[in-house]
């Protein structure tokens, strides 16, 4: 019998020239042209294994079917924005339509960071390019059962917020703890609302944390946790700051480290996140990723000074090994565990938070309303007012039904935005319709 001819990995990259935060700020366009020299030098791209697309440019509303921007989306983003987002649906088309295994954006600007709600730019990230390819996906081809893993040193606390209400979204996010970094959220205890309790799974690993530490989380636990979910579709959020030259964080992955997790994780989609070791680590990690997930050899990429590497404590072994622990007792009673929450919340479950936007010095105080029903997933409510030293105070009350939402929480939704606006608190009015895929300015 004829063995099954592999399709190529599909690349695509926007190193986004005309967008920075700073010229000599770490998210900067070196971060991908350094890689793309390394890719071109070992004659990645000459491979029939390998093949290159340019990206599209994500429409406007591909980005309202995800974001609510305040006052909207437009007046906060650039077109970087846009081709980034663009970026990775291209890849991800690629994967639907069976021209490529499997796809790996490398684009910038990144967007793990960017929550439902926008009032500015956040741990660099405005749009989230991961989400926005999701939705798109679920909208084209009717995409349900997707799991995101998150491999970025940071917590992706925009990609988790989108989804905490979402049980058909599984998000998996391993990362420095965050109480020794930014954003300084991602702990054991955030596992989404009742209705979608246990979709999201913070594993915070202590720092230095290396290959060893990072693949026994993979091995004994996201894996065994993945095959139970059974996605349709698996994204690599494909963070690369954990490696032990990043300046800005403290861990200390390799190079061979990272493109064995690629090879295990075997993801349909991986879309580069943060990573700003620009010529030690960069060149490296992208090459051995592209190979492991190409399905080459990729033994023979290792960084020049690999001999610095930290080896990992016993200490930091131990806390990992709790951590797999009690995370699997956990997912073994989820369904009791969301059963109890659901019960406790009777008909509403709210949250109370504020958020900080580092990069537009903006702070964001938001209530989040799930109003709950016995015949759909119900429908979410959100009050959000925000104000900076560069920004006039801005304020917005929302709306979201969901793709199954019945004619009861329809009708719900809707009176309450009425109600809301007839109250006058708020300066701006949104009705975001997934049935529909339509974001209305009320």
């Amino acid at each position: 019998m004829a063995l099954k001819e592999r399709k190529p990995l599909g690349l695509v990259f926007f190193p986004a020239f005309d967008w920075a935060i700073s010229p000599t700020h770490p998210e900067r366009e070196e971060r991908l042209l350094f890689t793309r020299d390394q890719v071109i030098e070992e004659g990645l791209l000459d491979l029939p294994q390998i093949r290159e697309y340019k990206p599209c440019m994500a429409s406007l509303a591909d980005m309202e079917r995800v974001h609510i921007g305040v006052p909207d989306v437009a007046s906060l983003i650039k077109a970087a924005h846009r081709v980034s987002a663009g970026g990775a649906i291209t890849a991800a088309e690629a994967v639907f339509k069976r021209e490529t295994e499997k796809s790996f954006a490398l684009v910038r600007p990144p967007g793990h960071h960017a929550m439902r709600v926008v009032h500015g730019t956040r741990g660099f990230c405005t749009i989230n390019i991961e989400a926005v390819m999701v939705e798109y996906l679920r909208h084209k081809y009717g995409l349900r059962r997707v799991a995101i893993v998150d491999t970025d040193v940071h917590h992706g606390d925009g990609t988790q917020d989108i989804y905490y209400h979402d049980p058909d979204t599984l998000f998996i996010s391993f990362h420095q703890d965050g109480r020794t970094l930014y954003p300084g959220s991602g702990f054991p205890n955030e596992t989404g609302s009742p209705g979608a309790l246990l979709s999201t799974m913070n594993i915070p690993l202590p720092p230095g944390t290396t290959d060893e530490g990072m693949h026994m989380v993979l091995d004994e636990l996201v894996l065994p946790v993945l095959a139970d979910f059974r996605p349709d579709m698996i994204i690599n959020s494909a963070g690369q700051d954990n490696h032990y030259s990043d300046p800005l964080a403290n861990m200390a992955v390799t190079a061979q480290g990272y493109a064995r997790l690629a090879e295990k994780l075997n993801a349909d989609v991986a879309v580069l996140e943060g990573g700003y070791s620009i010529e030690d680590a960069l060149p490296y990690v992208n090459v051995g990723i592209i190979l492991a997930m190409a399905g080459l050899d990729y033994s023979r990429v290792l960084e020049p000074d690999l001999d610095r590497a930290p080896v990992q404590s016993a200490s930091t072994t131990a806390t990992i090994q709790k951590l797999i622990k009690e995370w699997r007792e956990t997912w073994t009673v989820r369904e009791r565990m969301k059963s109890d929450a659901l019960a406790r919340a009777g008909d509403f479950w709210n949250r109370e938070r504020d958020i900080y936007y580092d990069d537009s010095q903006i702070l964001e105080r938001q209530r989040e309303t799930v109003h709950y029903c016995k015949r759909c997933n119900g429908l979410l409510t959100i009050s959000t007012k925000s104000a900076g030293n560069r920004s006039v105070e801005k304020s917005a009350f929302a709306v979201i039904l969901g793709q199954d939402s019945c004619p009861v929480c329809r009708e719900r939704g809707k009176d309450a935005l009425i109600h809301a606006k007839r109250a006058g608190i708020h300066q701006h009015y949104f009705l975001q319709d997934r049935r529909e895929d339509s974001l209305e300015r009320i």
